[in-house]
């Protein structure tokens, strides 16, 4: 990501400058079993100084369409693979220029080993739909916005 500045005329004629965080495209996937767990990835987040589970996500890749970046980050991530369905998007913030997709996967199964990227650590858990609820409702996963346009979209709120 990088930040970049821009200059705006406002409605008085006076100008302001805002920095912004321009970070292209991300995906989240809200990835469910056959059995109706949710597949979440345990990883050290940054931002907030802790390890938490997550939704399987990343940065959609230049020349990749948002299904292929869906599919490629759950298996890169959890070792899963399901059913990819993307159904909605948000803007990161009003200071940025990011916009987040969130993806349902179903009828997900394991067909691998996680083969994290980079400096990523990654450990696929299973939680229960009442558990990732409360997750959400607790704030403490980073996507919850696109947790709960997921579970809108099935139903399951």
């Amino acid at each position: 990501m990088r930040i970049l500045t821009r200059r705006y005329v406002l409605p008085d004629g006076r100008t302001s400058s805002w920095d912004l965080i321009d970070g292209g495209q991300s995906i989240a996937v809200l990835a469910l079993t056959d059995d109706g767990q949710v597949v979440l990835v345990r990883q050290f987040r940054p931002g907030p100084s802790a390890i938490l589970d997550e939704m399987p996500g990343g940065h959609v890749e230049p020349g990749d369409t948002l299904a292929e970046a869906a599919r490629k980050e759950l298996l890169e991530e959890t070792g899963y693979a399901g059913e990819i369905q993307i159904i909605s998007s948000t803007w990161l913030s009003a200071s940025a220029t990011t916009r987040r997709h969130v993806a349902v996967a179903r009828n997900c199964r394991r067909v691998g080993s996680p083969a994290p990227v980079g400096d990523e650590f990654c450990e696929p858990v299973l939680v229960s739909l009442a558990r990732f609820r409360q997750s959400l409702r607790e704030g403490s996963m980073t996507d919850v916005d696109l947790g709960y346009l997921a579970l809108d979209h099935l139903n399951l709120l």
